[in-house]
């Protein structure tokens, strides 16, 4: 896929323990309890562990030292370049435990939020430029009017908030989805953000996809790994999908009493990516309030979330949002909020002449000749009765249910009108009283 390739600035690796903009004690404590909890004992495998250069580990390592809270092994190891070793001395295991009672957190140094808005900056959403080229591309499997990319274009390289909206089946998901793939560039996401001492985990395996990382070639003059901050982890554009189980509740900080730490909400690890809505109107809770959450975000790019104390603070919103619905959007919203959502699309089913090139073209791809006497008989006898309305899964849906009952007869793949018929009576359900 001709994807374009990322121009993202990544973020710079913190270069003393001045410039983290952490506070000494929460750098201390992450330092301890992770020693703790690993056993490791030389500053090179410490570093990778809580993602800080050698040099900056070094340092707090000295610190420590210097506060009796570790003392070196006195051993040099071949095994490990030479490297001297630390072990925690009671002191230090004391503090651990203090330390762990009051937050379990240990390993990745956050990213205090302030640095990280300046990232979220660097990679927004709303720097990002789709071509036609790279639209077709990702959507190339999809059949779509026309004029539809004319409208998706502009909507998606603005990064703001799209409403889908039109009859079931029609391929609003697929869309979706190929927005995505059309974004195609890598970011940073932070393991961890740090707010007024509080640690809120962000980089979420499920969510965020890993890309692979540069590994040093020892031949090479160049180095190319270590040249970011390795707190962060280097992603595809993220994309949440969420439907008809979403509530506004799953749009703010969950607390973790155990582990005493913060789980960022689907808004903000879908930062720099797409949130996607699909099914508005099929949440327990009415789309209006589910719009209204949005509200402040889609305006004034910034989310409000609260801390267990109540205590409430800003977030970046960097994200663009894609509401999906069958419905008709004045059925399901206000005036005003129909108003701040930018690009309204309506994504409707093809008509006689787009449904049978739809039709032709899975045939041809299933190896499913076609025949004109059951083409007929569909049109003429079925659609009628559906007063002719066609979706772009139907094409699909009816060959694969004509080439299953083909393979349970054991005869070749052919199309009749009586396959036509039982394939057909999978697709609607008749309206029937069911007996108890």
């Amino acid at each position: 896929m001709n994807m374009q390739t990322s121009n993202v600035m990544a973020p710079p690796a913190p270069k003393t323990l001045e410039g983290m903009s952490l506070s000494p004690v929460m750098m201390r404590d992450i330092l301890i309890k992770t020693m703790f909890r690993t056993n490791l004992e030389n500053v090179s495998a410490i570093a990778k562990v809580i993602c800080l250069p050698i040099n900056v580990t070094q340092q707090l390592v000295d610190g420590i030292r210097e506060q009796n809270m570790c003392e070196a092994t006195g051993t040099l190891n071949a095994n490990n370049g030479n490297e001297m070793g630390y072990q925690l001395t009671d002191a230090g295991k004391a503090r651990a435990l203090d330390a762990l009672a009051q937050s379990e957190y240990f390993g990745s140094m956050p990213v205090p939020l302030e640095v990280y808005r300046e990232q979220v900056q660097r990679q927004s959403i709303r720097n990002i430029q789709v071509t036609r080229d790279q639209l077709i591309n990702a959507m190339g499997h999809l059949i779509l009017p026309p004029d539809l990319l004319d409208q998706l274009g502009p909507a998606v390289g603005a990064g703001r908030s799209i409403l889908m909206y039109g009859p079931p089946g029609n391929g609003k998901s697929a869309i979706s989805n190929g927005i995505r793939d059309a974004l195609g560039d890598k970011i940073y996401i932070p393991r961890a953000i740090e707010y007024s001492g509080q640690v809120i985990t962000v980089y979420d395996p499920i969510v965020h996809s890993a890309a692979e990382e540069d590994v040093d070639d020892p031949n090479s003059l160049r180095r190319t790994s270590g040249r970011y901050d390795t707190r962060y982890v280097k992603c595809e554009r993220p994309t949440v999908v969420t439907g008809g189980e979403l509530t506004t509740s799953m749009l703010d900080l969950v607390y973790n009493p155990t582990a005493r730490t913060y789980q960022a909400p689907l808004q903000l690890k879908s930062s720099g990516g797409i949130f996607i809505i699909d099914d508005l109107g099929r949440q327990a809770e009415p789309p209006q309030a589910i719009v209204n959450r949005w509200i402040v975000p889609l305006e004034e790019n910034r989310d409000i979330l609260a801390l267990q104390s109540g205590e409430k603070f800003e977030v970046p919103f960097d994200t663009l949002v894609i509401f999906s619905t069958n419905f008709h959007p004045n059925e399901i919203f206000d005036k005003a909020a129909l108003r701040r959502i930018f690009f309204k699309i309506k994504i409707d089913g093809p008509d006689q002449e787009g449904f049978l090139k739809i039709f032709a073209m899975m045939a041809r791809k299933k190896k499913m000749p076609l025949d004109e006497k059951a083409l007929v008989h569909l049109l003429q006898k079925k659609y009628p009765t559906i007063d002719n309305i066609y979706a772009n899964y139907q094409p699909i849906f009816l060959i694969d249910q004509m080439i299953s009952i083909c393979e349970f007869e054991g005869i070749p793949y052919q199309m009749t009108p009586d396959l036509i018929d039982r394939a057909w009576a999978n697709m609607f359900v008749k309206e029937s009283k069911i007996v108890h």
